[in-house]
Order: C-alpha cells, then structure tokens, then sequence
C-alpha cells in the first residue's frame, strides 16, 4: 500500500471517529475511544494482502459492525443513564415529602413502589440491550481471523491461509511448518486455576511476536497448541529461530500471584514440499512434535521425507 493511500485511510478513520464521538454529545468515554481505536487496528491487522492496495476496500472496513455496536451501545449507555437521572430526582423529591409535618403515608408508599417499578424495568431493558450486544460482539468475534485472548490469528485464519498456499501446489520459496505445544500445560490449570493457564498462553503468544521476523505468521491452533509458518527461510535458520524462542520461554519465568510457573514447550517441525495439502503439511509437523515429546519434551524435532 502506497503512503498516500495509507495516509488517506488512516484520515478518514480518524473522521468517522469524530463523527461517532459528536454524534452521542458529551457521553463518549474514553473507554469508548479506546475500544474503537483498538478495532481499527484489528482491521488494519487483519487486512487482506491482495486487495490492500485496493483504497476503496480498506476504506469500507471501517464502516463495518463494530462501529454500528459502539453507536448502539453509546446511545443505549445515554438513554439509560437520563432516565435514572430522572428517577433519582423523583426520589429525592418523594425523600422531601416524608420530611413534611403530615405524610401522607400511602401517597408515599405509592411513589416508592412506582419508582422501584420504574428501575427495575429500566435495569431490565439495560440487560437485554448488553446481551443483544454481547451476542453480537461474539458472533463477529467467530467470524474475525484474530483469537480473543492471544491476539494472534486462529485456527479459522490458518486453515485459509494453507489452503491458499497448497493451492499452489509449489510455493516460490520455502516454507516451514512449526506446531509448538505447552509441556504439562493441564498441570498449570489443575494447580494455578484457568486464569493462570490464560496468563501462560499469552505469555507465549507475546515471545513469539517479540522473536518472530514480521513476515512470519503465528496461529493458535487449539488448546495449548500455536501453529507458525516461517516463510523464505532454510533449514539451519528454521531450526536456529526454533531453538531461539524454546530458549527463551524456558528461561524467562511467568510470575502469577508471587509464584515463579516454570514453563517449556516441545515443537514439531517440517518443511513445505511439492503437492503439500494442509492436512499433510500439519500431519508431518505433528508426528514430529509426538517424537519431541516423547524424547524428554523441551525441545525440537524436525520432520523429514524424502531427505527434505
């Protein structure tokens, strides 16, 4: 994408932005900002190289559900929140009559029940509007390339990805397919709990970004597992890179409420070879991470066939 055209995207993101903010009055939060700010920046992420040079494409991404959900839920935020503001007032004035010399004790009894009628219904539409956003959200969330907790793409992303690349049967430079899985990973869940077992799998989402060259791609392939594909690259400098990133991970401690998590991982990996489908690909990788487990875990094992 030329510099111009990046420069007129990033002008015309920040105008709608503008737009979105003048159109709630003062109610934008910061929050608000922020979270549109950061979708933004997923859809520049997740931008399809073949048509990034297309303006007209980038530009319509910003216009997309997301901004349609951040609009619903300002406005819904401001609505909700002028009429407790009204019911708060009504409150007060009813707090005022008990005060008086002669309370009329049924007229008050009235008012506060008709105020409590009115915030409970109010709590309730407030409820029904965040699920209806939550599901939403969720639903965009399945259809993204990007996974939730890690930030690196899923499993959904990897499986177009090698189709792409399978599809050209032989690729015009080489290719290697890692898989890396978490050693004993159930064993950080059963003693840490699942938040800790989050923790550590961003953990090694954020080494691998750090290590990885920009034209790298990493996956979260399920579970504990991360599929990468290293592009352009031989076999000394994939197994270099490999044995890179397993020793950082071994050597740089996780602290989790005070405690040290001693974390490794095992990685199978193999080299794209001529007439590759995605399952093929991902098979051989696999059965050479089964062979780095079996060996004493920690450490890579490569994947040959045919002496490649």
């Amino acid at each position: 994408m030329k510099k111009n055209e990046l420069t007129s995207l990033v002008d015309k993101m920040c105008k709608r932005l503008l737009v979105v903010i003048e159109e709630q009055d003062d109610e934008t939060t910061l929050e608000q900002v922020s979270s549109y700010l950061n979708e933004s920046a997923r859809v520049i992420a997740n931008l399809n190289e073949d048509k990034a040079t297309n303006v007209a494409y980038t530009e319509a991404l910003f216009h997309n559900a997301y901004e349609d959900i951040a609009k619903q839920s300002i406005s819904s935020y401001k609505d909700t929140n002028d009429k407790m503001k009204k019911l708060s007032k009504l409150h007060e004035k009813t707090l005022e009559e008990c005060y008086s010399e002669q309370i009329d004790l049924e007229s008050i009894t009235s008012k506060f029940n008709e105020i409590q009628n009115h915030m409970t219904d109010e709590v309730n539409k407030a409820n029904k509007v965040i699920s209806k956003l939550t599901s939403q959200v969720k639903h965009l969330e399945e259809k993204t390339n990007l996974d939730a907790l890690t930030r690196v793409f899923n499993r959904r992303a990897l499986s177009s990805y090698l189709d792409n690349i399978c599809s050209n049967k032989k690729p015009p430079f080489n290719m290697h397919l890692l898989i890396l899985d978490i050693d004993d990973f159930k064993k950080v869940n059963d003693t840490y709990g699942h938040i800790a077992g989050d923790k550590v799998l961003i953990f090694i989402a954020n080494v691998l970004k750090k290590t990885l060259r920009d034209g790298d791609k990493i996956f979260r392939y399920g579970g504990e597992e991360f599929v990468i594909v290293l592009n352009r690259i031989d076999n000394d400098r994939c197994i270099k890179i490999s044995n890179r990133f397993i020793k950082l991970i071994r050597e740089n401690k996780l602290i989790y409420k005070q405690d040290k998590l001693n974390v490794t991982i095992s990685v199978g990996s193999t080299k794209f070879i001529q007439d590759d489908s995605p399952d093929s690909f991902i098979e051989r990788a696999d059965k050479a991470l089964y062979k780095a487990k079996a060996n004493g875990k920690d450490q890579l094992y490569t994947e040959i066939k045919d002496g490649i």
